[in-house]
């Protein structure tokens, strides 16, 4: 299994961001899937999870009203549709697969992508 994040760039505050997450392999319809980020010098964080059929979402209270998951299991892909974009939304962002929903532990999270970077300028 292999999941990659792109997407990532510079953009204003209070612009939007889409970040798209490409997973392999076959199972990819049987897995929640979540996205993280980590800012500098902080740990990373949980962002916002979707369970396996798209149905069901999970937010983070720091992006709830903001931020959009979402999938198309046609493609493989997972995405976060990021609106109201604010300096401290500044971080590498990641995907990640769980087999449960929700979940907000990155230990719960067994695959990851690279990670993409969004920088939002003030």
């Amino acid at each position: 299994v292999q999941l990659q994040a792109y997407g990532g760039g510079l953009v204003q505050a209070g612009g939007s961001l889409r970040l798209p997450c490409a997973a392999s392999g076959r199972t990819f319809t049987t897995y929640s899937m979540g996205w993280f980020r980590q800012a500098p010098g902080k740990e990373r964080e949980f962002v916002a999870a979707i369970n396996w059929s798209g149905g069901r979402t999970y937010y983070a209270d720091s992006v709830k009203g903001r931020f959009t998951i979402s999938r198309d299991n046609a493609k493989n892909t997972v995405y976060l549709q990021m609106s109201s974009l604010k300096p401290e939304d500044l971080a590498v962002y990641y995907c990640a697969r769980s087999k449960a929903f929700p979940r907000i532990g990155a230990n719960d999270y067994d695959y990851w992508g690279q990670g993409t970077q969004v920088t939002v300028s003030s």
